[in-house]
């Protein structure tokens, strides 16, 4: 029986993870399944980076712009519908591409998720807090309680950091060690990409996508979204920055210069995740060739 392989390929915003998805499945003939948890969304398209309708001609897609930011989305719920999709595609293909930047996604669909505990009402009193305290608060209490969260998770997401704290106060465990346990197994090999840059030219062409967002009508469709603002999806780097400055709280200048920090902050985030996964191989945007020859040893 021939072994299925999922080739993984992980890394940063910006660094060149989709032309790279394109190269390997184009070379494998196969599909591409993403695991880029703001892509999922089809009202957002030019904050998130999606790949071009040329750029998806290329390759066949899956988990692009296959949900509304209205619907209710989980890396539990991906984990079960991305096997469903690989299952289906190992059928008639023996590889198939993952590409994205979501480490808890990826991690689910790789790893599987944990059965940690919740509980409604400790959840309810953390969120109560974060209305009326603010989400600094909780910011300090899950970092004296859980310091790897920093690293582990989006520290602006307020759902992650009350959900890190409810975890705490059932079980007296930090929340990224519960989430260290065994992994389940996977019907198919799994060969992890991660892609990175010299950091001075990262940042470069962070800065330069965001221009090119700008240039492409990125305000227009946050405009679009303004009424939608308090949706969980929209709390999303490139949105957030520009609601505010659209609620008058600062100009037009220093929301591109937030959305441009922040979004690198994010990239050096993305990169310790994908650091502290052994399996990762590193590479540069340029090496596809490389890559092609260790994936066949």
């Amino acid at each position: 029986m021939t072994v299925k392989k999922l080739i993984i390929v992980a890394g940063p915003t910006a660094v060149g993870k989709t032309a790279m998805s394109i190269e390997l499945a184009q070379h494998y003939n196969c599909p591409i399944i993403s695991f880029d948890s703001r892509q999922f969304y089809r009202e957002m398209s030019i904050g998130t980076a999606k790949p071009t309708p040329e750029e998806l001609s290329q390759a066949e897609h899956h988990f692009i712009g296959n949900l509304s930011i209205h619907d209710h989305y989980t890396a539990g719920i991906y984990e079960r519908e991305a096997l469903e999709k690989l299952d289906s595609i190992f059928r008639t293909n023996d590889y198939c591409i993952a590409v994205g930047g979501s480490g808890l996604y990826i991690d689910a669909l790789a790893f599987g998720i944990d059965d940690i505990p919740s509980d409604p009402e400790v959840r309810a009193k953390f969120i109560a807090r974060w209305e009326t305290e603010g989400l600094e608060v909780l910011q300090k209490e899950v970092l004296a309680v859980d310091p790897d969260f920093y690293h582990a998770s989006d520290m602006q997401n307020s759902r992650r950091v009350i959900r890190a704290l409810e975890v705490y106060a059932i079980t007296g465990k930090p929340y990224t060690e519960l989430r260290k346990k065994q992994p389940k197994q996977r019907p198919f090999e799994m060969y992890w990409v991660g892609l990175n840059l010299e950091r001075e030219v990262l940042f470069d062409r962070i800065n330069r996508r965001v221009d090119i967002m700008l240039e492409m009508g990125l305000e227009t469709e946050v405009k679009s979204l303004y009424e939608h603002k308090e949706v969980k999806a929209l709390n999303t780097v490139g949105y957030r920055e520009l609601f505010s400055s659209m609620n008058g709280e600062y100009s037009r200048e220093k929301a591109v210069e937030l959305i441009k920090r922040n979004t690198r902050y994010y990239a050096k985030r993305q990169i310790t995740w994908f650091k502290k996964n052994e399996l990762v191989n590193w590479y540069m945007p340029h090496e596809t060739p490389k890559i092609i020859e260790e994936i066949g040893k």
